[in-house]
């Protein structure tokens, strides 16, 4: 279907991307019901099996149209040493809008279903910001440093969100997806911040930490995934269009030291130092391996 117009193509991906999230809407809120009505152990790991089970048929009906409407070239390196029975907490660099697509895309029914941290206004998104509660996605509250200032007593709400979260993944596996960098890269946002990587914006090492404070002894690894798009960032309407020409990915499967688990990343501040040395360290392989990146698949 490469062959039709852009426009063309953008117009009935929107169609098999909202026909797509109904039909597999529906019955997860039947079994969400469900899910609150019978609350026994038995009904609920069933409840929650099913529930896995619509979001991963989500994801590859949106990969099937993606593969039918677009010519896109992969550049995948390091996904062979994933396995769908561990638990994951999975972190990348946030290039595009088209970023979760592409992780979802790649990841699909090699680990469990991203369960990703989300801004509390997106629970208002129509249709999909209810199935993203009803699958237990974390929505977290964000406050300005000037709010904290007035309002002492919200610090640390955050933690407790990412706490009660990784609760509800006790003793079953999970794959736990945060952007370090909180937010997209943008030139503007990389001044501003005055970022001391090339390209990337700092990273924030709390909410890293947050999930390992909660879950730690469960992980298996973090998977650190580096995104890179050749042709430059791409949007949305350039993913339903079929204009995503390249992607280029590389997940190291990192090892967690044994010294961060049961750590507490608030209070313990010698523990916070090590913690954010570890992970700007990350960055900076991450920052030169984005550099070979684009020496060898080049970047508009």
């Amino acid at each position: 279907m490469a062959f039709l117009p852009a426009p063309l193509r953008g117009v009935l991906a929107s169609l098999l991307l909202g026909l797509n999230t109904l039909a597999c809407c529906l019955p997860l809120f039947v079994v969400t019901l469900l899910k609150l009505c019978l609350p026994f152990k038995a009904a609920q790991r069933l409840f929650d099996a099913i529930m896995n089970l619509i979001q991963k048929t989500w994801i590859g009906n949106n990969n099937a149209w993606i593969r039918l409407l677009s010519g896109t070239r992969w550049h995948i390196t390091g996904l062979e040493q994933l396995d769908y029975q561990h638990s994951y907490l999975v972190t990348s660099n946030h290039q595009s809008w088209v970023d979760i697509m592409v992780l979802q895309y790649l990841l699909n029914r090699r680990i469990r279903p991203l369960k990703f941290f989300l801004k509390q206004e997106l629970i208002w998104v129509p249709v999909i910001g209810l199935a993203w509660w009803a699958l237990g996605f974390p929505f977290m509250k964000r406050y300005s440093k000037a709010y904290l200032a007035k309002h002492p007593e919200k610090r640390g709400k955050d933690l407790e969100t990412t706490r009660r979260t990784c609760a509800r993944f006790r003793d079953k596996p999970v794959a736990i997806f945060n952007f370090a960098e909180g937010t997209r890269f943008t030139p503007e946002k990389h001044a501003e911040q005055q970022s001391p990587f090339h390209h990337l914006l700092k990273p924030k090492a709390g909410g890293i930490a947050f999930v390992l404070d909660a879950m730690g002894e469960q992980l298996e690894s973090i998977v650190n995934v580096t995104l890179h798009y050749p042709k430059g960032r791409p949007g949305y309407w350039d993913l339903l269009c079929g204009r995503v020409g390249q992607v280029v990915a590389h997940f190291e499967e990192v090892r967690i030291p044994a010294g961060f688990i049961g750590k507490s990343y608030d209070q313990d501040p010698d523990y916070r130092q090590a913690f954010q040395a570890w992970i700007n360290e990350a960055w900076e392989e991450k920052d030169r391996l984005l550099e070979q990146m684009q020496a060898q698949y080049g970047e508009r």
